[in-house]
């Protein structure tokens, strides 16, 4: 329940920060044009909200726990004084004029935005005036253009309104990449360093790597790094591969086409990790490490008389005596030792590892103030080139399938709180939402980007009506999208 937690608690941050900050892009550029924002939420706030405000004659009304402010709208009505309604049989609304309403409602102040914290913690957003989006506001629409709404501003005003939350995002995650760079720097392990070689998962092997492997380069350029060589075989597509066996024996191994589409249906995470050896760092109380006098500093090279020293090779070994009793073989001093322990029914001792960089000489790179904004500016692209690269994957079978929604997002967070971690995560998701909000998709910021590129081209408006369906359309889809993503977290929850 711990580790849930942390991870809730850095997902609803992290995209609370890149929420805020995408929809602050959309309000700066439509106050530099003196386009009214009606409403500013972080968070939706479905019929009620956690907190709202706002300026009225100077000074701030604050409500909490409060009912929404309604539509500023009522039916139409005839000389009779009978309620309108269209051939649908829908009411005809109009707006109440502001005279007829009292000074502390808040819809008489149209010109001071409410700011606001729903409840629902699945985003958040920007009402612009004038503008056909999720609100879906007809009554204002219906009405001839005002000077101060986004739909009677020349074309140039409104692009940079749409795209601010995009540019936004981005210029975010480059100064996070920077920070990041300047604070920890940048380290990783070669695979040159990696002395014990690496570990493969079940379908490397089965496509010939054998573990213990070391990977020296891909269709004949080197690979230094186990980041490169992923992005290099799945979405490069490169496909032989070069590694050093043994002490001096070097081996090609050639990789089928569908390589890509096998891991996926797999869900293989980890593809390669280094392998080393199983020393204790520490042994946990009450556990049958304890019970069998096992001391930090113990290093394990044998169960049953089998020779392993290890780490993955011993979990393998274990795994198979899960529940059984086991002679543990460790050295101690220089000393040959061996102890009896009754392994947990999830094929524990109760120890923790000594970490792994201990036993590895890592690359690191340090950056100064000035140093870290190039350095963040050209991680931040690369990091967007790759993603885009990627994306590719998801309009396959296979990549359909691993989908996710926010379960998923949440995963990709560690179980404990680490900062390094989390803004490297942060702005990941900035660079992805960026480029997801940029899709030409209705309803998303890359479909009112489409609609204006068409008006520029052709200096013609898209109809209201056609954006209303339009609109509907984008909403529809993004909902069944939402739906299916997170519908994936679950059944992986419940079902595999």
């Amino acid at each position: 329940m711990e580790t849930f937690l942390i991870k809730t608690l850095q997902l609803i941050l992290s995209l609370s920060i890149l929420v805020f900050l995408h929809e602050f892009g959309h309000f700066f550029f439509a106050r530099l044009f003196k386009v009214r924002v009606d409403k500013f939420y972080m968070f939706f706030n479905p019929r009620i909200s956690l907190v709202r405000a706002k300026k009225i004659n100077g000074k701030w009304d604050v409500k909490f726990f409060a009912p929404n402010v309604p539509a500023n709208e009522r039916q139409m009505v005839n000389s009779e004084g009978v309620g309108m309604v269209d051939a649908k049989g829908k009411p005809l609304m109009e707006p109440i004029p502001l005279s007829e309403l009292s000074d502390d409602d808040w819809r008489k102040h149209p010109d001071s935005t409410e700011w606001g914290i729903g409840w629902l913690p699945l985003g958040g957003y920007c009402k612009i005036a004038g503008m056909i989006d999720e609100s879906m506001d007809k009554t204002q629409m219906a009405l001839p253009p005002q000077h101060w709404e986004y739909r009677s501003r020349p074309v140039w005003q409104r692009l940079p309104i749409i795209i601010g939350g995009v540019l936004v995002n981005f210029i975010l995650a480059m100064v996070i990449y920077a920070m990041v760079l300047f604070t920890w720097g940048q380290e990783y392990l070669p695979f040159e360093n990696a002395r014990y070689g690496l570990q493969f998962s079940p379908t490397m092997l089965a496509h010939g790597f054998q573990q213990g492997d070391k990977i020296l380069a891909v269709n004949g350029e080197p690979v230094e790094q186990r980041a490169d060589f992923v992005e290099k075989i799945l979405i490069d597509g490169k496909r032989n591969v070069q590694v050093l066996r043994g002490d001096s024996l070097e081996v090609n191994i050639q990789l089928p086409v569908d390589f890509a589409q096998q891991i996926l249906a797999a869900e293989e995470l980890n593809l390669v990790s280094v392998r080393y050896p199983f020393v204790i760092e520490d042994v946990q109380p009450g556990t049958p490490a304890e019970s069998a006098n096992l001391q930090r500093g113990d290093s394990v090279v044998g169960i049953n008389g089998k020779q392993c020293s290890i780490f993955q090779d011993i979990a393998v070994e274990l795994e198979k005596l899960a529940g059984s009793a086991v002679a543990v073989s460790f050295y101690r001093n220089g000393s040959l030792q061996t102890a009896k322990l009754n392994l947990t029914e999830n094929a524990k001792m109760g120890v923790s590892l000594r970490p792994i960089f201990n036993y590895f000489e890592t690359k690191k790179t340090e950056y100064g103030f000035f140093e870290s904004v190039p350095a963040g500016i050209s991680l931040g692209w690369e990091t967007l080139v790759s993603y885009v690269k990627q994306f590719k994957l998801v309009f396959t079978k296979e990549g359909s399938k691993q989908v996710g929604g926010f379960g998923s997002i949440g995963k990709m967070f560690p179980n404990t709180w680490d900062w390094q971690i989390f803004w490297s995560m942060t702005a990941l998701l900035s660079v992805i939402l960026a480029f997801m909000n940029f899709l030409p998709i209705p309803a998303l910021d890359g479909g009112h980007v489409m609609f204006l590129l068409y008006e520029m081209i052709t200096s013609r408006k898209p109809g209201e009506k056609f954006m209303e369906y339009a609109q509907t359309a984008g909403m529809l889809f993004l909902l069944s999208l939402l739906i299916f993503a997170n519908g994936n977290d679950i059944f992986k929850a419940f079902f595999k």
